[in-house]
């Protein structure tokens, strides 16, 4: 954890709830799953994206693309986050190309890592569509990007943090809002 824990946000329940209604929502958009694939932006994206396809092949008996983003090269504060940045695989094993894609990450802040997994994506191909789901909207952008899907909008002040844990990664399930300690 990254700083004094203040509440959580959502617990496990939450946010199963929450994926179930952006799983449901991108259907209902997209008006069924032909030409809809997912993108999970890495690292917490990953699953989530996961849990969607999950729930979309629960209730509409089919199983939507799914590949997984690596931003790192393409952000624009690379050279503040490492000397030797840690540069994983891209992994999208199909063709983007007239492709409704959604891009799937975990918080939405300042709307920077949104902007990397966009010029990422131009680099495939051409999508027809891009869309954005995210768990949390946090406010406070940088740059005019919205999501489509929105699990939960929970106002922060540039000093918190949302901390998203999920299982798979951090062997725990909730959502936490936490203050940077004072320096």
């Amino acid at each position: 954890m990254e700083g004094i824990t203040k509440n959580q946000i959502m617990d496990a329940d939450g946010i199963r709830r929450a994926v179930t209604r952006i799983a449901h929502e991108i259907v209902e958009k997209n008006k069924g799953t032909d030409n809809v694939v997912l993108i999970g932006i890495r690292r917490r994206g990953v699953p989530l994206a996961e849990r969607i396809q999950e729930r979309i092949e629960k209730f509409e008996g089919v199983k939507v693309p799914l590949g997984i983003l690596d931003i790192t090269l393409y952000r624009d504060d690379l050279t503040m986050i490492d000397v030797q940045p840690v540069v994983h695989e891209s992994q999208v094993p199909f063709s983007v190309q007239g492709k409704t894609v959604v891009l799937v990450d975990d918080v939405l802040y300042t709307g920077r890592t949104a902007r990397a997994a966009l010029d990422a994506m131009m680099d495939m191909g051409r999508p027809e569509k891009i869309q954005l789901a995210v768990l949390i909207d946090r406010g406070h952008r940088e740059l005019p990007i919205r999501a489509d899907y929105v699990g939960k909008n929970v106002p922060t002040s540039s000093r918190e943090i949302v901390s998203v844990c999920l299982k798979e990664i951090d062997e725990e399930e909730q959502v936490l809002l936490q203050e940077r300690p004072k320096v």
